[in-house]
């Protein structure tokens, strides 16, 4: 099968996350990735371990990011060696980074003067905070944007500290953008011959994922508060939350009290109105809680399945990975590795004409490319 950006050639000046989340999917989509990097010390993201694992001499996770790319190895304080980058840019679609702004700059390397190399190229730029401000030379850390974008009084209760979500979503949410914006701007380029100068931040990325909380804050002026237990989503009435039972946990979404009442048989809940459901949550959630603790997950399901009513288990990875539902949707491939080694991941979850996208292709060596590159370019 032909993928959509086959030919297409994007040049990754890009480290730890972001910018190579973006890769990662431009490259599932057949784009033919390039990861410029240090001769001698590759890209920062390479030591950047998890759990303490590695593969080879980089870690686990810059091989799951990574998979699927060439590296292109060069000094940018080597004339030579950026005689060999900027014919390299002449013949690429788009180029990404994610340093700090003014780097690519000082490099002789940012957007006014790459157009003047390739003016249809797509450049893409990923920073922490925008281009200007107090805090654009701030560092762009995942947990540090989340802190300071209001996301970490999402999740948790009322009386918790600051919860962060538990993975990188600023990183992973604002790389993903940055190919929707990407394949726009290569459509305008193949209809005009122009190119674009894309911005993204992590910082305005999680400010659009937390629109409603946002919209809700500018039409009340009041910040929207964590329910005081078993909060899920702040802007949401009871019984919206999970659940412990008797030998599991329970998630149950929105719907009205009276219809969560039909399978719960609670007597205490028959004194509370659909008006109570935000206003009383806290007392209700609390009602619902211990009424759940009496009977099983599977006691519950059934009453909730006879009914149609929004409530799944909440499993664990262990649990995830043996269910049916995990299995049909066939989420793993494996890597190969040189020497024999392989490591299993997770695909790309796109179908494209009900084909599932999967590549063996591991993350490269630093600057194993460099022959094949220099040889495409005399």
């Amino acid at each position: 099968m032909q993928l959509p950006l086959k030919d297409i050639v994007v040049l990754e000046f890009c480290q730890y996350l972001s910018g190579p989340c973006a890769g990662l999917r431009l490259a599932d989509l057949g784009a033919r990735v390039i990861k410029i990097e240090h001769p001698q010390k590759g890209e920062a993201g390479r030591k950047l371990a998890i759990k303490n694992m590695w593969v080879d001499d980089s870690s686990l996770l810059f091989h799951s990011i990574n998979r699927n790319k060439e590296s292109f190895a060069m000094d940018m304080n080597n004339e030579e060696d950026m005689v060999w980058l900027k014919k390299l840019i002449a013949k690429a679609q788009v180029i990404t980074h994610n340093f700090r702004p003014g780097v690519m700059e000082k490099k002789g390397l940012g957007y006014e003067t790459i157009k003047q190399i390739n003016p249809s190229i797509v450049y893409t730029q990923i920073s922490g905070y925008g281009e200007k401000g107090p805090w654009n030379h701030k560092p762009g850390q995942d947990l540090l944007v989340q802190s300071l974008s209001g996301l970490t009084y999402t999740t948790g209760s009322y009386d918790d500290a600051p919860t962060p979500v538990g993975l990188g979503i600023g990183d992973y949410l604002c790389g993903n953008q940055a190919v929707q914006f990407i394949i726009a701007a290569l459509i305008k380029a193949k209809k005009t011959g122009k190119g674009s100068l894309l911005q993204l931040s992590l910082l305005e990325t999680l400010i659009d994922f937390q629109f409603e909380f946002f919209t809700t804050f500018f039409q009340s002026e009041k910040v929207p508060q964590r329910a005081a237990f078993n909060n899920a989503n702040p802007l949401l009435s009871a019984p919206y939350g999970i659940y412990k039972t008797a030998d599991g946990y329970l998630a149950i979404a929105m719907m009205p009290l009276a219809k969560l009442n039909q399978a719960l048989q609670c007597e205490a809940l028959y004194v509370y109105s659909e008006d109570d459901a935000f206003s009383k949550r806290d007392e209700i959630k609390n009602i619902i809680a211990q009424h759940l603790l009496t009977e099983s997950n599977q006691y519950w399901l059934q009453k909730a399945t006879a009914l149609d009513l929004w409530i799944m288990p909440v499993l664990n990875w262990n649990e995830m990975i043996s269910s049916g539902g995990y299995q049909v949707l066939d989420m793993e491939q494996k890597i190969n590795l040189n020497k024999n080694k392989s490591f299993i991941t997770t695909r790309c979850p796109i179908r494209i004409n009900n084909k599932i996208l999967k590549s063996a292709k591991s993350a490269p060596q630093i600057g194993e490319s460099n022959i094949n590159i220099k040889a495409s370019l005399i």
